[in-house]
C-alpha cells in the first residue's frame, strides 16, 4: 500500500493512502508513528485512508515518510479492508460476578476445577503475550502475560486466577467508561438540522427537514453545512472536511464527489442528491465521532504512553536480575507484577474523556485531548468583535439612501429599496449581520424575492451578484472603495457621524455607483467586560480585539471594555496573520470569534473557539464550541483545561510512588506475587477513578 504526501506546512503534514483500511491497520500505523522520537500527534483515519502528523521538526518527518514508504513490510501487502465501527446497543456496567466466583465459589470447587479454569482463563492474555514477542514489542500485554505465565510455572493457579480476574475486570471498566464518554460526546456532536433549501422545480425553497425526501436536490452555498450524505449533481465547490479528516484546507468537491453531513462548504455552490437522510446520517456521523474522537491525542498523553512502553523493557530486566540473584521465581514474579505502564495508559486517556464529558455538561464542547492541554497553557485571548464581543443579535439601526442629487443610483432610490436589496442579498448567508438585515426587512415587511443570479461571496469583504442586469455589491467600506473603486467621499461627514456612534457600516452599490448605507446597531455582551478582567485574573497575559470595522468604531469598543490591545480594518487574511505573529513570538494564542471570516484565524490559532450560534463554517472549524452561547463557558474551558492536566500530573506523581513502593517490596521479598498485583491492580484502579472525578472541582 502506498501512501503520498498531500499537503505540508512546518510542523503539519497530512499523507492520504490508495485506498482506505481497518481499523486494526490504522492502530498498527498510529502505534508505529508515534514511536518516532520528537513526533508530537498523529491522527488516522481508515475510512478516507488519511495520516496527518504533528511534528517538532524536519528529521522527524523524514523519519515518517521512510516508515511510510515501507508501509508493505509494516502492514503487510494487502491490509484489511475498512469496515465502519457498528454502533451497538448499551453493553452494560462490569459484572461484578467474578469476583464473587473468586471469593464465594472457587474455595469450594475441585482443585482440578480451578486449575482448569485458571488456564483457560489465561489463555487470552498468553495469546496476546506470544503475538507481542512475535512481533518484537515489549509491552503492556507482554508483560502482562509473562507474568501470568511465571505463575503457571510456579503451579500458584491462586494467583494466576486473581490476575486474570483483575486484568478482565481493568478490561471491561475501561471499555465501558470510553464507551459511555464518546456515546455521550458523539449524541451532542451529531448534526442537528430543522430546516434546508432544496431545488424543486427550478425553484430554490426552505423546507423542514423532516419533509426532505431523497428525490430533493439540497442546495449549500458558502460557509453553511451540509446536512445529508449524498452525491453532488451539479456545482463545484470547496468542502471543509475537518470533522473527516482532520485537515483544515478545503477539498473541491464537484459532479459525481461524495460529501458528507457535517462538512461545510467555504465556497461555491453545490446541489447534492441525498444517500442517506435523517437517522442514517445522524448515526453515520456517530459511527465517524467514535472511530475519530480519541485519535487527537493531547501532547502528554502520547508522552505518557511512550513513557510507560519504556518502563515495560526496565521491569522484564529488573525480574531478569531479580531472578540471577536470588533464583527465587516469587521474587521475580512480583517485580513482574508490579509496572508502571498500565495506570500511565489507562488513567490519562480516562482523564482526558472524562474531562471532555464533562465540557458538554457545562455547555463546552472540546473536540480532543490535545485541545484540553493547549486550553492549560493560553496565556493570550484574541478576539473578534462583531459577534462575539458584542451581541450575537446585531440590529439595524438605520438606513441611508443616496439620493441622485448625492450622486446616488437611479436603479435604487429610498430606504425600503436599499433594505430590499441588501436583504435579498445577505437571505442565505448564516452570519449574524446577515440575518440582522434579512429580519430588518421583514419587521417592515418588505418582500425580497429572489431576482439575482448566483451570488460571489467574497470571506471578510462582502457579496457581489446580478440583479436585474446590473451588478450589485454589498459589504464593508474596504470592499467597496478599495476593491470596487466606488467612490463614497461625498457621504464622508455622515459616515464620520454613525461611526463616532459606534455603529458598523454596511455599504450598497450598483453597477459602481453607491446607492446606500445600512448602519448597524452590536451592542456589546453584557458579560464582555467582566470576562476581560477575569481572563486577566486568571493569569492571561494578553487580550487583543480584532475587527473589520473602521478605527472609530473598534476605538470606542475597545475603550469601553478596558481592552488595551486591537486592530482595525483587518481582513481575514490579516487576522490569521496576526494569530501567527503572536505564535511565532512564543504565546499560546486562543481566537474566539463567530463568522466565515473568521475561519483562517480559528484554524490557525493554538486553540480556535466558537460560540453555539457561530457560522457553520467557524463550528466545524473551532476546536471548542462554547454551546450555552455566553462567553462565560470561556472561563469555564479554560479552568477545565488547567483542571484536566493538574489531574494528569497528579495521577503520574501517585502511580510512580506508589508502584516504586511495592516494587521495593518485591525485590527485598516482602510482597507475594498475588499481593504485588493487588496492590498493583488497585493503584491503577485508584488512579483511573480520580481521572474520572470532576475536573473542575464540582461546579
Amino acid at each position: 500500500m502506498k501512501f503520498a504526501l498531500i499537503h505540508r506546512i512546518p510542523g503539519r503534514a497530512r499523507f492520504r493512502a490508495e485506498r482506505s483500511f481497518g481499523l486494526s491497520t490504522a492502530g498498527t500505523l498510529a502505534d508505529s508513528l508515534y514511536g518516532i522520537e520528537g513526533m508530537e500527534g498523529v491522527r488516522v483515519n481508515p475510512r478516507v485512508g488519511s495520516v496527518l502528523l504533528l511534528y517538532a521538526d524536519e528529521a522527524v518527518l523524514e523519519a515518517a515518510c521512510r516508515l511510510l514508504n515501507c508501509a508493505d513490510a509494516l502492514l503487510g501487502p494487502e491490509p484489511e479492508p475498512y469496515v465502519p465501527a457498528p454502533v451497538r446497543p448499551d453493553d452494560g456496567r462490569p459484572s461484578l460476578f467474578p469476583f464473587f466466583r473468586y471469593l464465594f465459589l472457587r474455595p469450594i470447587l475441585p482443585f482440578a476445577v480451578n486449575v482448569v479454569n485458571a488456564f483457560r482463563a489465561s489463555v487470552p492474555y498468553l495469546k496476546r503475550c506470544l503475538d507481542s514477542l512475535t512481533h518484537g514489542r515489549l509491552d503492556v500485554d507482554a508483560l502482562d502475560g509473562t507474568a501470568i505465565a511465571v505463575s503457571l510455572l510456579r503451579r500458584d493457579f491462586r494467583t494466576v486466577g486473581l490476575l486474570t480476574l483483575l486484568l478482565g475486570f481493568g478490561d471491561a471498566l475501561e471499555r465501558y467508561t470510553q464507551k459511555r464518554s464518546l456515546e455521550n460526546l458523539a449524541s451532542h456532536l451529531a448534526l442537528q438540522v430543522d430546516k434546508v433549501w432544496v431545488r424543486r422545480e427550478g425553484v430554490d425553497m426552505l423546507i423542514p427537514f423532516q419533509e426532505l425526501d431523497e428525490s430533493d436536490l439540497v442546495t449549500v452555498r458558502d460557509g453553511t453545512v451540509i446536512p445529508v450524505d449524498g452525491v453532488v449533481a451539479e456545482g463545484v465547490a470547496s468542502v471543509n472536511e475537518s470533522s473527516l479528516t482532520g485537515e483544515a484546507l478545503g477539498v473541491m468537491r464537484t459532479v459525481g464527489s461524495s460529501v458528507y453531513a457535517g462538512t461545510v462548504v467555504e465556497a461555491g455552490e453545490l446541489f447534492i442528491r441525498p444517500t442517506s437522510i435523517g437517522r442514517d446520517t445522524r448515526m453515520q456521523q456517530i459511527v465517524r465521532f467514535v472511530e475519530n474522537a480519541e485519535q487527537l491525542k493531547a501532547g502528554i498523553q502520547a508522552r505518557y504512553e511512550k513513557l510507560a512502553d519504556r518502563a515495560v523493557p526496565f521491569t522484564f530486566a529488573l525480574a531478569g536480575l531479580v531472578f540471577l540473584a536470588t533464583r527465587n521465581l516469587a521474587r521475580a514474579a512480583s517485580v513482574l507484577l508490579v509496572d508502571y505502564s498500565c495506570a500511565l495508559r489507562l488513567a490519562t486517556p480516562l482523564a482526558i474523556l472524562s474531562a471532555m464529558n464533562e465540557g458538554v455538561g457545562h455547555k463546552v464542547m472540546v473536540k480532543g485531548g490535545r485541545f484540553l492541554e493547549s486550553l492549560s497553557r493560553v496565556d493570550t485571548v484574541v478576539f473578534d468583535k462583531t459577534g462575539t464581543l458584542t451581541q450575537s443579535r446585531p440590529e439595524v439601526a438605520c438606513v441611508i439612501p443616496v439620493t441622485l442629487e448625492q450622486g446616488g443610483s437611479a436603479a435604487v432610490q429610498g430606504e425600503e429599496e436599499v433594505l430590499r436589496l441588501a436583504a435579498c442579498l445577505e437571505e442565505h448567508f448564516p452570519h449574524p449581520v446577515a440575518k440582522a438585515v434579512v429580519h430588518a426587512a421583514e419587521e417592515r415587511g418588505l418582500q425580497h424575492a429572489e431576482e439575482h443570479a448566483e451570488v460571489e461571496y467574497v470571506v471578510a469583504h462582502g457579496i457581489a451578484s446580478q440583479w436585474r442586469g446590473r451588478r450589485v455589491l454589498l459589504g464593508s467600506r474596504h470592499y467597496i472603495s478599495q476593491d470596487e473603486g466606488v467612490d463614497v467621499s461625498h457621504l464622508e461627514e455622515t459616515v464620520a457621524e454613525l461611526a463616532g456612534q459606534g455603529f458598523s457600516l454596511l455599504y450598497l452599490a450598483v453597477d459602481g455607483v453607491l446607492a446606500g448605507i445600512i448602519a448597524m446597531r452590536d451592542p456589546i455582551r453584557p458579560e464582555s467586560a467582566a470576562l476581560i478582567a477575569r481572563l486577566r485574573e486568571m493569569g492571561v497575559s494578553h487580550v487583543m480585539m480584532l475587527t473589520g470595522d473602521d478605527e472609530r468604531t473598534a476605538s470606542a469598543v475597545a475603550r469601553s471594555l478596558g481592552i488595551t490591545e486591537y486592530r482595525s480594518q483587518v481582513l481575514p487574511e490579516d487576522k490569521a496573520l496576526v494569530i501567527r505573529e503572536l505564535k511565532e513570538a512564543g504565546r499560546t494564542v486562543l481566537m474566539l470569534g463567530d463568522g466565515i471570516n473568521d475561519s483562517p484565524a480559528l484554524s490557525c490559532a493554538d486553540v480556535g473557539v466558537t460560540l453555539r450560534d457561530g457560522s457553520d463554517l467557524a463550528r466545524e472549524v473551532a476546536d471548542v464550541v462554547l454551546m450555552g452561547g455566553s462567553l462565560n463557558e470561556l472561563v469555564t474551558a479554560l479552568e477545565l483545561g488547567r483542571g484536566t492536566m493538574r489531574r494528569i500530573h497528579g495521577n503520574f506523581v501517585a502511580t510512580m510512588g506508589l508502584n516504586s513502593l511495592f516494587l521495593a517490596g518485591g525485590l527485598v521479598g516482602l510482597l507475594r506475587p498475588g499481593l504485588s498485583a493487588v496492590l498493583h491492580n488497585l493503584t491503577t484502579l485508584g488512579v483511573s477513578l480520580n481521572a474520572m472525578r470532576p475536573a473542575l472541582g464540582g461546579r
